[in-house]
């Protein structure tokens, strides 16, 4: 007896092609349902649907057809048992071979900006899923292909070796089960923010993009993943040119993709990230200015550097890029002369991420026994929230000046202090083990250029002595969360050193 395959698909690349060669090569009888078995007969195909099989009609407007004894008897049966068989003999129930099926689009469904839960419910797959698992459950008897990118896989099983390994069928199988899995995540997710649900359980799926050479060492192993079935962040991002991308390039890139998040709608900005922290962070007239500033802002660091802009990438921008040795830069866009000028720097990754705003909404860490889940600190800054509290109040440039430094010092490791003038950083001091370390690394870092600047601190101060270090420098004003028991001795030191100081209620540690 002819061999049987169900297919029953939502995504019908290559299925014309797969279908041919099973029935035209090996000899493969088919039955298939809804718009399957029409785009089979279309091709001219021999296929049997499955209402004629079952001899039941599809009912409910097509919710159920699929879920039937003679589809499910046929798919869990064990051939190693005779009373299975023989129920199947007494049912009329043909033992099947293949089944190829994937699920309604509900990821795809949800991205829309304009769905309806309604519509969304629809999308809910009811009949696949169970075919699915039940065929994964029975891969010792048959084989289950939930993906176009098995098929080849599987005719060559055939070609090679006349029939499909255990081996091959298990590892299919273990495919359909993280398939269905990611498909109900993504169901239980989206039902979850539609009654804004709290949940006892937190599942994380994704689609394995490619594998990296290694991690952040070379001896530890890595793989980039994508979440959703839509491709959004860097998975939707163009790479131009380049060497294949690092978990390290990867990783700073996401660090820098979040600090020129802060000014996807102001005038131009640009940053430049080394180790997870900016290195030189600027805005300026033009975004081949705000590069140069950031540039400037420590030449130093900035080799090797990840650079992100706001702004699509110009000649002038173009130019200044290939003058150092970078690793990425990335850009919402950029000009064809722009491209052209940057491919004299081959190794050089360009990347084009039109919305750079994109970010993920929750942060997850790792820990032994299990992992910590947070919100992503996307708060956007306020300064008409901010509180003034010392005698000496900002002017308005110093008041653009102190939310340009707020903006960087969020993306700095903690303890973090910023020293910035002219929108541009000259002092940043990350990862200290106390909040003095960094102001002098920052104040140091600045220089004589600390005279009149403005200096940051994501976390408030505990005692006056990082007031008074500023204050020596000569920094001028200052914005720091507030909230220590010692805010009124920060607070009378600045009123006594002549210098600014605004609160913003908002602490920002980054670990």
């Amino acid at each position: 007896m002819a061999r049987l395959a169900l297919l029953s698909v939502s995504d019908k690349t290559g299925l014309v092609e797969f279908a041919k060669q099973l029935v035209e090569e090996f000899g493969f009888d088919i039955i298939s349902s809804g718009g399957t078995a029409q785009a089979l007969k279309a091709a001219g195909l021999p296929v049997t649907k499955v209402s004629d099989y079952t001899g039941s009609p599809e009912i409910l407007g097509g919710r159920v057809k699929t879920l039937h004894p003679h589809i499910h008897g046929g798919i869990l049966a064990r051939r190693d048992l005779p009373e299975h068989l023989a129920d199947l003999e007494a049912q009329n129930i043909r033992p099947i071979d293949l089944v190829v099926v994937n699920l309604y689009p509900f990821e795809q469904t949800i991205a829309k900006p304009d769905v309806t839960l309604e519509d969304a419910i629809e999308q809910i797959d009811i009949g696949g899923p169970a075919m699915v698992r039940a065929s994964a459950k029975n891969f010792a008897n048959l084989t289950i292909l939930c993906n176009p990118n098995q098929y080849d896989a599987y005719l060559e099983e055939l070609r090679n070796k006349g029939e499909v390994s255990i081996a091959f069928r298990q590892n299919c199988s273990l495919q359909a089960f993280k398939h269905t899995a990611s498909y109900d995540s993504a169901i239980a997710a989206y039902l979850e923010k539609q009654i804004e649900a709290e949940s006892a359980s937190f599942t994380l799926t994704g689609t394995r993009i490619q594998e990296l050479r290694y991690g952040e060492n070379p001896h530890q192993p890595a793989a980039w993943y994508q979440t959703g079935a839509v491709q959004s962040g860097w998975a939707a991002a163009t790479k131009l040119q380049g060497k294949e991308l690092s978990y390290n390039n990867l990783v700073d890139l996401e660090a820098a993709r979040s600090i020129i998040a802060e000014f996807t709608n102001d005038d131009p900005a640009a940053t430049i990230i080394k180790h997870n922290n900016p290195c030189g962070s600027a805005m300026g007239a033009t975004i081949s200015e705000a590069y140069e500033k950031a540039f400037n802002a420590d030449s130093t660091s900035a080799f090797g550097g990840i650079v992100a802009l706001n702004r699509a990438i110009d000649v002038l921008t173009a130019t200044a890029l290939t003058k150092t040795f970078l690793e990425c830069v990335v850009a919402p866009g950029i000009d064809p002369e722009a491209q052209t000028i940057l491919q004299a720097k081959q190794n050089l990754r360009v990347l084009v991420l039109p919305d750079l705003s994109n970010g993920a909404k929750e942060n997850i860490k790792q820990i032994a026994g299990g992992f910590l889940v947070q919100a992503a600190d996307d708060i956007v800054a306020d300064p008409n929230s901010w509180q003034l509290v010392t005698e000496k109040k900002p002017t308005p440039e110093q008041l653009a000046e102190l939310l340009f430094a707020w903006k960087i010092c969020k993306h700095v490791k903690s303890n973090a202090i910023v020293v910035s003038r002219d929108r541009t950083t000259i002092g940043v001091g990350a990862g200290q083990m106390n909040r003095v370390g960094s102001a002098k690394i920052a104040l140091d870092q600045a220089g004589e250029n600390a005279k009149g600047a403005i200096l940051a601190s994501d976390g408030f101060f505990p005692f006056d002595d990082s007031v008074r270090t500023a204050a020596a420098a000569g920094i001028s004003a200052i914005v720091q969360p507030g909230g220590s028991m010692r805010d009124a001795d920060s607070i009378a030191a600045a009123n006594e050193l002549g210098i600014v100081m605004v609160l913003t209620g908002i602490r920002h540690f980054l670990h």
